[in-house]
C-alpha cells in the first residue's frame, strides 16, 4: 500500500489520495515529500484539467505525524529548518498549481491539513467532518498554513481558532469560507462529479490564464519571502522548545500538559 494514490476519472482529471488510513492520513516527511514531488510532474503535463486532493478511507488528514513531530523535537536546528522548509515547499506548489483544484474533505481536518484546504481553490466537506487548529495545545503554532488560512476564513476568525485550538464543525468552515459547500456523506460524490462536470466546461487555456491571474490579485502581506522565513523559524523554535516537547509528551501520555491547571475538586 503506498502513502499516496493517484487515480484518472476521466483521463484529464487525477485524484491524489493520502493514503495513510492506520495514522489518518498525517503528513510525514515520506508523504510530503511524494505529493511535493506528484505535483511537480502533474504541473508539467498539458493534457491535465483538474486536481482532486483527498484522503483515505473516511478522513482527509489528521494533521503532523506524531511520529515525524517527536523526531523533530530530538532533532538540531538545521533538520527542524529543513522539515519545515518542506511542508512550506507543498502548500506554496499545491497554491500555484496551474489548473484548478479541489479538496475533498471527510472526516478529520487538523493542523497542516488546513494548510492544504486552503491551498486548493474550491473544497467540499461532508457534514461531519471536524477541524480544528489545535497546535497552541501542543506547544506549538500553524506558522507556516497561517498566511493561507488567514486568506480563506479571514484574519478574525483566524484569531479565535489559532488562539483557542477549538474543534469546528463544517458548517462553521463554510460560513467562515474555508470551504464553499457541506454536504452529506453520502451525497459528496454525487456533488463532486457536478463540480467536475462545471469546471470542465471552461476553456482549458482560460482556466490557466485565471490562476495566474486570482495569484497576482490575492490578498497580501507585507514582505511575504520574510514572512515565510520567520514562519518556518517560529515553528522550528517551537518543535524543538521544551513547551513543544512537553505538549507533545503530554499529547502522547494523556495527560495534562504542565502548562495547563488542574481542575479544581468538587
Amino acid at each position: 500500500m503506498g502513502i499516496l494514490l493517484e487515480t484518472r476519472n476521466p483521463a484529464e482529471v487525477v485524484t491524489l489520495t493520502l493514503n495513510r488510513p492506520a495514522v489518518r492520513n498525517a503528513l510525514d516527511t515520506d508523504l510530503v515529500r511524494e505529493l511535493t514531488a506528484r505535483l511537480e510532474v502533474l504541473a508539467q503535463d498539458p493534457t491535465l484539467r483538474l486536481l482532486l486532493l483527498r484522503g483515505a478511507a473516511g478522513t482527509f488528514c489528521s494533521g503532523a505525524d506524531l511520529a515525524t513531530m517527536r523526531a523533530m523535537a530530538e532533532a538540531g536546528p538545521d533538520e527542524n529548518l529543513a522539515e519545515a522548509q518542506r511542508l512550506l515547499s507543498l502548500i506554496e506548489r499545491l497554491n500555484r498549481f496551474p489548473v484548478p483544484t479541489v479538496a475533498v474533505i471527510e472526516g478529520a481536518a487538523f493542523g497542516g491539513a488546513l494548510g492544504l484546504i486552503a491551498a486548493c481553490d474550491l473544497a467540499l466537506a461532508a457534514a461531519g467532518t471536524r477541524f480544528a487548529l489545535s497546535e497552541v495545545r501542543l506547544g506549538l503554532i500553524p506558522a507556516l498554513i497561517s498566511p493561507y488560512i488567514a486568506r480563506a476564513m479571514g484574519h478574525r476568525q483566524l484569531r479565535r481558532y489559532m488562539l483557542t485550538g477549538e474543534l469546528f464543525d463544517a458548517d462553521q468552515a463554510r460560513q467562515m469560507g474555508l470551504v464553499h459547500l457541506v454536504a452529506p456523506t453520502e451525497s459528496l460524490d454525487a456533488i463532486l462529479a457536478q463540480w467536475v462536470e462545471e469546471l470542465l466546461k471552461g476553456g482549458p487555456r482560460a482556466q490557466r490564464a485565471a490562476k495566474m491571474l486570482l495569484l497576482r490579485l490575492r490578498p497580501t502581506f507585507p514582505d511575504e519571502v520574510r514572512l515565510a522565513d520567520e514562519t518556518i523559524r517560529l515553528i522550528a523554535e517551537l518543535r524543538a522548545g521544551a513547551e513543544g516537547r512537553e505538549g507533545l509528551s503530554a499529547f502522547l501520555e494523556k495527560r495534562r500538559p504542565a502548562w495547563r491547571p488542574t481542575p479544581p475538586r468538587s
